[in-house]
């Protein structure tokens, strides 16, 4: 079970879940990807280490890892499988954070603690078919009889929607009001009127569900709204950071990951006369790969550290989301270069972890929507 101890970061944390990833994610990620499912028994594993309470206090729960520990223990899952690190992510930065922030102790008590235990997996439900970047024209409608809420609408791109318990969700309950009209909820997906409508074939992480949800008449009562009503903007927005530079740590994770692979096949392949890591065309894109990399996550440890000490991270998080998820992308197609023809094949993973990064560069924020909140705070 993790436990912190202090420092600048837990080194012995980070050394437990990297042997997990490398003992227990890695061996079996192209199989999950194959079966497009994480394994119920993994789940539970992943439990019992801890990694579902990762930044969860422990009053309720959970490990209590600082941002910084977080973000290393993150890279380390995201390099033993993508798919299986999102679903970390999803879990603790937004779902068990909003619940932590905003929640009752009552509703700590009930929703939050089986979350951080590794009991229940968690899903967080804003964005909508016609409303992604722009979460402020989300259109789920949550109307108030009495002491409950009504729910009617649908979700699109929803993470571990299919294997989670408990939903993190966002209604409209004022549409007048706009953005200041949106409000919280938490729900249990067995909850007469949920439905998981789809569930989403993608180009990579197919391990990880992604779902479109609908609500049909789906009755909530007043104790499952997280903050007052028109609070729920704000408290989406809230969990931002912490959710940037968890997908900035995921995507450090993946490229080390297929950089590693390209470095020890240009080890061993040898091309006219030598191995091909001592041609300078290789060498050199290896370098170039491993420079980015390095820089990926600097910029995302300086973020983390920003978070940590209680000091504005915005700009700091949108800046190591933007550069650490296009340059993984770029670190993974250079690894696949350098495999040549075999990188193109499942035979080796790096194909499969250049189609598990892309993903990073749209969700919590596309990368377009990194550079407009960036500008404005120039």
């Amino acid at each position: 079970m993790l436990e912190r101890a202090g420092g600048e970061a837990d080194l012995a944390v980070i050394e437990t879940v990297r042997r997990f990833a490398a003992e227990r994610l890695a061996p079996g990620a192209a199989a999950r990807e194959k079966a497009g499912r994480i394994e119920p028994e993994l789940i539970r594993a992943l439990g019992e280490l801890g990694l579902f309470g990762a930044i969860t206090d422990p009053d309720w729960g959970g490990a209590g890892l600082d941002p910084v520990t977080y973000a290393l223990a993150l890279e380390e899952v995201a390099a033993g499988d993508g798919a299986v690190s999102t679903m970390i992510c999803v879990h603790n930065a937004p779902t068990c954070l909003v619940l932590e922030r905003f929640g009752t102790a009552a509703q700590k008590e009930r929703w939050l603690r089986p979350l951080a235990s590794g009991a229940a997996v968690g899903s967080f439900a804003l964005t909508e078919p016609g409303a992604g970047s722009d979460a402020a024209a989300i259109r789920t409608r949550a109307v108030r009889r009495g002491h409950a809420y009504v729910i009617d609408g649908a979700k699109q791109f929803i993470s571990n929607a299919r294997i989670a318990s408990t939903v993190v969700l966002f209604a409209v309950t004022d549409p007048g009001a706009g953005k200041r009209g949106i409000s919280c909820f938490v729900v249990a997906t067995d909850t007469p009127g949920f439905r998981v409508a789809k569930i989403e074939e993608k180009l990579g992480q197919k391990a990880s569900d992604t779902c479109q949800l609908v609500f049909e008449a789906m009755e909530l009562p007043e104790d499952q709204r997280i903050g007052d009503e028109g609070e729920g903007y704000r408290i989406a927005l809230s969990t931002l950071e912490a959710g940037r530079i968890g997908v900035a740590a995921q995507s450090v994770g993946m490229a080390r990951a297929a950089l590693d692979c390209a470095i020890a096949y240009a080890k061993e392949r040898e091309s006219f006369g030598k191995k091909i890591i001592d041609h300078q065309a290789v060498g050199f894109r290896l370098v170039e790969a491993k420079t980015r990399l390095e820089a990926a996550r600097q910029l995302t440890l300086s973020a983390a550290r920003r978070e940590r000490d209680g000091l504005p991270a915005l700009e700091a998080a949108c800046m190591a989301k933007l550069y650490a998820t296009e340059a993984a992308e770029e670190i993974c197609s250079a690894a696949i270069q350098t495999l040549g023809g075999y990188g193109y094949l499942t035979d080796f993973p790096v194909e499969r972890i250049w189609r598990d990064v892309r993903v990073c560069q749209i969700y919590e924020g596309t990368s377009d929507v990194q550079k407009l909140i960036l500008q404005r705070l120039l």
